[in-house]
C-alpha cells in the first residue's frame, strides 16, 4: 500500500529538493508534482508508485549506516576472566560495558551496574573481585549488520547498552548511546 499523497511534498523537502529537480528525476512535469502536491489531481498508480519509489531510494542513500558510526576496535572479556579483570578494563578504556567472549564467540556482557548490583546486593568485593565474568554476566548485547540503518540501533539501544556490529557473522565492531551522541555533534 502506497503512502498517502500529502506525504509526497513532505519527503521531497526533507530531502531539500525543489518541484522542478523531483519531477525531473520521476519523468514528469513540475506542474504535475505541483498539483499533486496541491491535492488538484490525483495521478495514476504508476506515478504516484513511481514518486514513491524514487523519494524512498533517495532517503535510503541519505541514511546514515552503523558503520559510519562505530568503535572498530571491540574491547571485551574472556568468560574465565576474573571480574577485577573486567573492572580494571572498564576503567582503562572508559567503557561502561564489554561483551564477554568463549574464545571467539559472544556469550554475554557485564556491565559496571551488573557489578555494582552485586555489591549492593551484598556481595564482599573481594570476593567479587575473584569470581569468573561467567557468573556475573548478563545476556549478550543485539548485534546487527554493518550496513543496518542507524534506526535500528537508535531502537535497540533504548533496550540494551550496547550493539554489536557484524560483517559476513564476524564482529567489526560495537556501538553505544555515547556513539549516537557523536553523531548528532557532526551535523
Amino acid at each position: 500500500m502506497l503512502p498517502q499523497l500529502d506525504e509526497i511534498e513532505k519527503r521531497r523537502k526533507s530531502l531539500g529538493l525543489s518541484q522542478k529537480e523531483l519531477a525531473k528525476m520521476v519523468g514528469v512535469s513540475q506542474s504535475m508534482i505541483a498539483k499533486i502536491e496541491t491535492g488538484r489531481i490525483n495521478p495514476s498508480y504508476i506515478k504516484t508508485k513511481a514518486i514513491f519509489d524514487l523519494l524512498e531510494s533517495l532517503e535510503k542513500k541519505r541514511e546514515i549506516k552503523v558503520k559510519e558510526i562505530i568503535q572498530g576496535k571491540v574491547v571485551g572479556v574472556q568468560k574465565d576472566d576474573p571480574v577485577s579483570k573486567a573492572t580494571r578494563v572498564m576503567h582503562e578504556t572508559g567503557y561502561s560495558q564489554l561483551p564477554v567472549f568463549d574464545e571467539t564467540r559472544v556469550i554475554g556482557s557485564i556491565t559496571e551496574k551488573a557489578v555494582l548490583n552485586q555489591i549492593l546486593t551484598g556481595k564482599d568485593p573481594r570476593e567479587l573481585s575473584r569470581i569468573p565474568v561467567e557468573s556475573v554476566m548478563e545476556e549478550a548485547f543485539p548485534t546487527v549488520d554493518e550496513d543496518a540503518p542507524l534506526t535500528v540501533i537508535s531502537a535497540l539501544l533504548q533496550y540494551s547498552q550496547a550493539v554489536l556490529v557484524t560483517k559476513k557473522g564476524q564482529i567489526r565492531g560495537i556501538a553505544t548511546k555515547a556513539d549516537l551522541l557523536k553523531v548528532v555533534s557532526t551535523y
